[in-house]
């Protein structure tokens, strides 16, 4: 009686496989195996199936499969939406804050409920005009600008770099009868100038205003390059409608009286950039 193998002797027992030819026997290939080696190749087969599931599950089949997908989704849409949604209102808000404070500096309304554009950016600090260093190709050019009605911006802060080297036109000329002061809600300067003498735009750009307030009068407002505004305040009359495109020297209006807050005939003149007041007589000579 043979005696019995134990199971590591079985799973150990080496095997042969014969393939033979069926009419004549010829052996046409051999496989030797044990029982371990098939558990070994049938586990890893297993495992690797299984595997290959889990992740085709989790990435590719995973719409089909698993029915978290769609929601984690839309989750995700709606989370992209809600962030850009927050932003967009964020960003209009600020704008309409902007757009009724500006509304607001147009008319000479600085009563309860207005804040300063300008303090909002809290280090919106004017810059002085810096010298300008030419080469000696430059030099004629330099002393013809320096004869005409125009003055340059040459500006080393970077809050201001959309400015640099851009020229503007005197808007008249005159002498300065009440200064740029914050502090006392002047956003701007007064000029004394000749009796309807004409008002010329600083620079290039569109007129975005053209109307009466019963405190400034005939008040048009043009829009430059760089996100600069310039406004002029308490003219006799406008020569330029909304939406008209004005070149830098052209006139848009006549010196006058307009308005409650004027007390003779002087041009009103503001600046402004990116939403802050600037001092005009930084950046223009009259």
């Amino acid at each position: 009686m043979k005696p019995k193998r134990t199971l590591s002797e079985r799973l150990t027992a080496k095997y042969q496989l014969v393939i033979r030819n069926e009419e004549n026997l010829e052996e046409k290939s051999t496989f030797g195996f044990t029982y371990a080696k098939i558990l070994v190749v049938v586990a890893v087969f297993f495992l690797v199936v299984f595997g290959l599931s889990l992740l085709l599950a989790q990435t590719l089949l995973a719409r089909w499969f698993d029915p978290r997908h769609a929601q984690r989704e839309a989750n995700q849409k709606l989370y992209a939406l809600a962030v850009k949604v927050d932003s967009l209102a964020i960003e209009v808000d600020q704008k309409d804050k902007f757009i009724k404070n500006f509304q607001r500096v147009l008319s000479g309304d600085t009563s309860d409920g207005f804040e300063d554009p300008a303090k909002a950016l809290g280090n919106a600090v004017p810059v002085k005009t810096a010298n300008l260093k030419l080469s000696a190709a430059d030099s004629s050019f330099r002393k013809e600008f320096e004869q005409s009605e125009m003055s340059a911006v040459s500006l080393t802060s970077s809050k201001f770099r959309e400015l640099q080297e851009i020229f503007f036109f005197s808007p008249i000329s005159g002498f300065v009868s009440a200064k740029y002061d914050v502090k006392k809600g002047h956003y701007g300067v007064d000029i004394v100038g000749k009796k309807n003498e004409p008002v010329k735009a600083i620079a290039d750009g569109t007129v975005v205003m053209a109307s009466w307030t019963q405190d400034s009068g005939y008040v048009i407002a043009v829009q430059h390059r760089g996100n600069l505004v310039s406004v002029y305040k308490h003219n006799a009359e406008l020569l330029k409608k909304v939406g008209s495109f004005v070149n830098a020297g052209e006139i848009i209006s006549i010196v006058g009286n307009s308005g409650e807050l004027s007390d003779g005939p002087h041009l009103h003149f503001e600046l402004w950039y990116n939403g802050s007041s600037l001092d005009p007589e930084d950046f223009v000579t009259f």
